[in-house]
This record gives C-alpha cells, sequence and structure tokens, in this order.
C-alpha cells in the first residue's frame, strides 16, 4: 500500500506522537520513511536593533542534528530503513512549501504530520502547517493529533 512515507518532525511532542505513528506504519508495512525537519527563519525581527538572527538559526539547526541522531536511532531499532532530511524557510519557502517539496523528492506516496488541533484565534495567530499541507497536497496526508495515542482521563466515580 504505502512504500515511501515522509514525516514532518519540529522537536516537539506533538510531532513526536507522528513520527511514532509514521515509524509504526512503516514497520509494518515494510515501508522507507524519511523524517523531514525544516529550519523555521523568523523574518519580522531580522531588522530589529541588535537583533542576530544567527542565534536562533544556529540552535534550530542544533535541534535538527540532535532530532537526526535520536530518530535514527529509534528507526534503526525497530529495523525501518529509511533517513532524515533537513530543508530550511525562506521568505519564498515556507514550511509547508517545504514538507510538500521534501514528499516530492523523496516520491513518497504518503506524509504523516502531528496536529495541535488548536482553534479560534490561535489557529488564526499561528495558522497551521498541517491544514496548509494537506489543502495542496497531491498526496494523502495522515495527521496525528496531539493527544493520539495518550492517556485518558479517569471516569469520575458516581
Amino acid at each position: 500500500m504505502y512504500t515511501r512515507i515522509l514525516v514532518a518532525v519540529d522537536g516537539s511532542h506533538t510531532s513526536r506522537r507522528a513520527f511514532e505513528g509514521a515509524l509504526n506504519l512503516a514497520s509494518k508495512l515494510g515501508a522507507t520513511l524519511r523524517a523531514f525537519y525544516a529550519v523555521e527563519n523568523t523574518p519580522m525581527y531580522f531588522d530589529a536593533p541588535g537583533y542576530d538572527p544567527s542565534v536562533l538559526r544556529n540552535q534550530l539547526v542544533e535541534q535538527g542534528n540532535e532530532l537526526t541522531a535520536e530518530l535514527s536511532a529509534a528507526m534503526r531499532e525497530r529495523g525501518v530503513s529509511g533517513d532524515f532530511a533537513v530543508g530550511e524557510a525562506s521568505s519564498l519557502d515556507d514550511v509547508p512549501t517545504l514538507v510538500l517539496r521534501a514528499a516530492a523528492d523523496f516520491n513518497a506516496d504518503l506524509i504523516v504530520m502531528g496536529t495541535h488541533g488548536r482553534r479560534g484565534m490561535q489557529r488564526l495567530i499561528l495558522g497551521s502547517v498541517a491544514e496548509r499541507c494537506v489543502r495542496q497536497s497531491t498526496l494523502p496526508v495522515l495527521l496525528i493529533p496531539s493527544a493520539a495515542g495518550g492517556e485518558t482521563a479517569p471516569e469520575p466515580e458516581a
């Protein structure tokens, strides 16, 4: 069914759940898995006096390096073949564009992403990378909610 799966990761709890879901699926299907991390730049602050954008960028690159090691090890432990790719957002290429391009370059037949499930003003202000990918993708996109696999709250006693 799916032989090449791309999973978008950013180090958050939500993206780790998405990675676990993609890893499980790749393991069961014998699919190749590529984890994709995007270094997101924040250009709105680049013109502020005294602001050095390289500090934030370098931290994001370091986070990507740490994720590469951690997630690659998890793939090896599960016997899943694949690799890790990194892209860098710019004023021309935002994160959803990078994810979709990475999927095309990998010749993926499924994209897996985490979603925070934000609504209302939070969604309006923060936007949704997952939503934009779903709307623009020509591939199936599997969304893993941040609460997926989480422990359920105990039932109140009567």
